[in-house]
């Protein structure tokens, strides 16, 4: 059994938490491939609601293995919170598995997202530490689990802090760090973390060659991905299915399925072009019943109709073979529903998702239109359930895109999720 890899196919916030969770019931092993802290899912299992930032989303099925990849940046208080906070929830983390290969957000990277995002910047960043964390690695100035288990750690740690020390100091006019003090503190964390520790690269090529089934989880989504996102407006990672082999330590030929998870309609965080953006009562209608506030800052989200051109273009870099349809129940009291199909841009038609944000945001969408249910989609519990007004709505989709909807959320529980086809 190969692996199947679960990305956003928007600009995040699509519901990937409650995919990977439904799925990780048949699952055994679930891996988040990267990001950081600044993702956030939000799982509603019974009458209890997990949010979870680092944790893989089958944390929740207590059999299953989960894994944070070599390509996550680990804030190891806020992972540490996490964990005490499933456990106070009743939740058993003693199946956690991290790799020695993933790299240590320090405090000093979130001092200085903030302090970049306040200066000339401003992307719109969470101001977790994440852009900074990933820019050391890049560097080669970075830490990993396994060099904080080092004996030889104290004295590289030093040098680190010191010259991040002089970039706050001469630069910001900020006092920088205390070494011994944020010493122990990285010390403290990894004393209670190194039973996680583990190559976490063998144990799911392992798993696969053993026949397991394996979910790899992405945060983000396609749009925010470092290189094929709306770039500056992006995260610091690869969000998209190719940052999966990479950040789980797998190569492309173990990967069978590729499951977009998608929203019913759109919606971004931060600055950046958003072509079917609406700025009027839909658009706060559908951010009200579609609690559309980021779990990880609480932000309001920008909400807009169906992007076809957005999907497409997601279908094409990820290789998608399947598609997940996410708050489908938000759209229940629509008359008529909008899908954007194409962009307009100085009265020529473009089909394809644009690289210029200049051109991008001059966009206008060229929308179709389909009639509305107007009906609670609550009770649904299979494809046929499903009012046939929605089921042409789910087809629209899958005509647009051209991969099969295999799975549709009618609401935030788990239970409330209708299966077209099983992905395992």
């Amino acid at each position: 059994m190969s692996a199947v890899v679960v990305v956003g196919s928007q600009w995040g916030d699509e519901g990937k938490g409650k995919v990977t969770d439904f799925l990780a019931r048949k699952a055994d092993l679930i891996v988040r491939y990267q990001g950081g802290s600044n993702a956030g899912h939000t799982v509603v299992n019974g009458d209890k609601k997990f949010m979870l930032h680092l944790i893989p989303s089958g944390i929740l099925y207590p059999d299953k293995v989960c894994v944070i990849g070599n390509g996550v940046v680990l804030d190891l208080e806020l992972l540490l919170e996490e964990i005490d906070r499933l456990e106070k929830q009743g939740v058993d983390t003693s199946n956690l598995r991290i790799s020695s290969r993933a790299h240590i957000l320090m405090p000093y990277h979130k001092r200085l997202d903030e302090l970049q995002e306040l200066g000339c910047r401003q992307l719109g960043t969470t101001k977790r530490g994440i852009g900074p964390a990933y820019a050391d690695k890049i560097e080669r100035v970075g830490f990993r689990m396994i060099d904080a288990l080092d004996p030889d750690f104290p004295s590289r740690f030093e040098a680190v802090v010191r010259e991040k020390n002089r970039v706050l100091e001469t630069v910001y006019g900020d006092p920088g760090y205390d070494y011994e003090e944020l010493l122990n503190r990285v010390q403290d964390c990894m004393d209670r973390l190194r039973k996680y520790v583990v190559d976490t690269s063998i144990l799911v090529n392992n798993a696969i060659n053993e026949g397991k089934r394996v979910l790899l989880e992405g945060a983000q989504g396609t749009l925010l991905d470092i290189d094929h996102g709306t770039y500056p407006y992006v995260t610091s990672s690869h969000p998209t299915a190719g940052g999966a082999c990479v950040g789980a330590g797998v190569g492309p030929t173990r990967i069978a399925r590729v499951l977009g998870v998608v929203k019913a309609y759109t919606t971004r965080v931060g600055e950046g072009p958003f072509p079917t953006e609406l700025t009027d009562e839909v658009g706060d209608y559908i951010r009200a019943r579609g609690a559309e506030f980021g779990t990880t800052t609480g932000r309001p989200r920008r909400c807009g109709w169906l992007d076809a051109v957005i999907l497409r273009y997601a279908t094409r870099l990820n290789g998608l073979t399947d598609l997940a349809v996410t708050k489908l129940d938000v759209l229940d009291d629509f008359d008529r529903i909008k899908i954007c199909v194409a962009y307009k841009h100085k009265g020529k038609i473009i089909e394809e998702f644009p690289e210029s944000l200049r051109v991008l945001k001059d966009c206008e969408p060229v929308y179709v239109e389909v009639e509305g249910w107007k009906c609670s989609l609550e009770g649904c519990k299979t494809y046929e359930d499903l009012p046939l007004k929605a089921q042409r709505y789910i087809e629209k989709i899958s005509e647009l895109t051209g991969v099969p909807v295999c799975l549709v959320a009618v609401g935030p529980k788990r239970q409330q999720t209708v299966v077209i086809k099983e992905i395992f």
